[in-house]
């Protein structure tokens, strides 16, 4: 067994995508039966220390459906519709099955811009940390009522990527109706064989996932591409049969099933880079010398009551500089509140946040989650 198969069995969040292959029953809507059964490894995935994050597919074919269409349209407010209508379905199906349970679950609906604009960014992170901490299992799908471009199969694979970063999961695992990634298209060729394992950011996998049919758009491309996303802030990602009886289960165990690709940094070195390496910082806090021993030898976020000072133009979840009142750099992070804000509570201790700002954000000014040090 692998060193990242075997890290598996501890590993503590996973975001798991099912695709609707997996979910739907032959053009008739969602297989509840199936669906059922994948309630049942991922609740079996939380009494075993797993926290859970779903990112489900099926809406549209759900609606289509309802609607009483016999074909999947083209017109892109006939998807729209079918996703509004379908969503009621498909989140009713895992309300239902996850309560034999006696689990919670939250629908989250996301677009792509939830993770380049940085304040809503932080909101969709602080919300999916927050249900995850209570137990509950998120079931998060793509809000295709809204958005025209991402409507299109396969796309949740990317939503699913963009989520692991979100909740910096350890591993992302993307359930398919094919046994994994393979050296070149099966169907066509004899001697195509399975990759166990590969490097996440590896440029020839994309090459091996083709451009069209089985291994194209919404097959085996969009799961590479997202795998390297994933490795962004380090999780591993598995893409791997949902016809497998107990897949998950089984992966948790370390089986050798489907393909891993791995990050080539580890998690926080990922997310150093990509914290310090992908936003321009928009201001600095000055911290004391209590706060900077906080940071630098205890690991704790940057609380309000620490910061001496503030300078530049910022807003919610843009990037800041961290310095000793000295100017020596200690790290960057995303800051919690906008420069106005900010100024109005430095120095104060979080429970006046409310008092002072007529409302509460996170007790945080920076999260060490979004924190790195220099």
């Amino acid at each position: 067994m692998s060193q990242a198969r075997n890290k598996l069995k501890t590993s503590r969040r996973w975001v798991v995508k099912i695709g609707s292959a997996l979910l739907t029953n032959d053009g008739e809507g969602l297989d509840l039966a199936a669906i059922g059964r994948w309630v049942d490894q991922l609740d079996q995935l939380r009494r075993d220390g797993v926290e859970v994050v779903l990112v489900s597919s099926g809406s549209i074919a759900e609606g289509i459906v309802r609607l009483g269409w016999s074909k999947r349209p083209h017109e892109v407010y006939k998807l729209q519709a079918a996703a509004a209508v379908g969503q009621m379905g498909l989140v009713q199906a895992y309300e239902t099955n996850f309560k034999r349970h006696n689990t919670h679950t939250a629908q989250i609906l996301l677009t792509h811009e939830d993770h380049s604009d940085r304040k809503r960014y932080l909101n969709a992170q602080a919300t999916l940390k927050t249900l995850l901490s209570v137990g509950v299992v998120p079931v998060v799908n793509e809000n295709d009522t809204v958005v025209t471009k991402e409507i299109r199969f396969g796309d949740n694979d990317t939503l699913g990527a963009l989520v692991a970063n979100l909740v910096e999961a350890d591993a992302l695992i993307l359930l398919t109706d094919q046994d994994g990634l393979f050296t070149a298209d099966p169907r066509s060729n004899p001697e195509a064989t399975l990759i166990s394992e590969a490097m996440a950011g590896d440029s020839s996998l994309e090459a091996m996932a083709g451009g069209g049919g089985l291994l194209g758009q919404g097959g085996m491309a969009t799961k590479v591409r997202a795998a390297k996303l994933a490795a962004r802030s380090g999780a591993v990602t598995l893409i791997a049969s949902g016809r497998e009886d107990d897949v998950l289960l089984k992966l948790r165990d370390g089986a050798e099933l489907g393909t891993m690709l791995v990050p080539e940094k580890s998690p926080m070195a990922a997310r150093k880079q990509w914290i310090a390496g992908h936003l321009q910082a928009r201001g600095t806090l000055v911290l004391d010398a209590g706060a900077v021993a906080a940071l630098v030898e205890r690991g704790k976020s940057l609380l309000p009551t620490g910061v001496r000072a503030v300078t530049g133009s910022f807003s919610r979840g843009e990037m800041v500089v961290l310095s000793d009142e000295h100017g020596k750099v200690i790290g960057r992070g995303l800051v919690n509140y906008g420069i106005e804000d900010a100024q109005k509570i430095i120095g104060q201790p979080s429970s006046r946040i409310e008092a002072l700002l007529g409302f509460v954000g996170e007790e945080e000014l920076v999260h060490r989650d979004n924190l790195v040090l220099a």
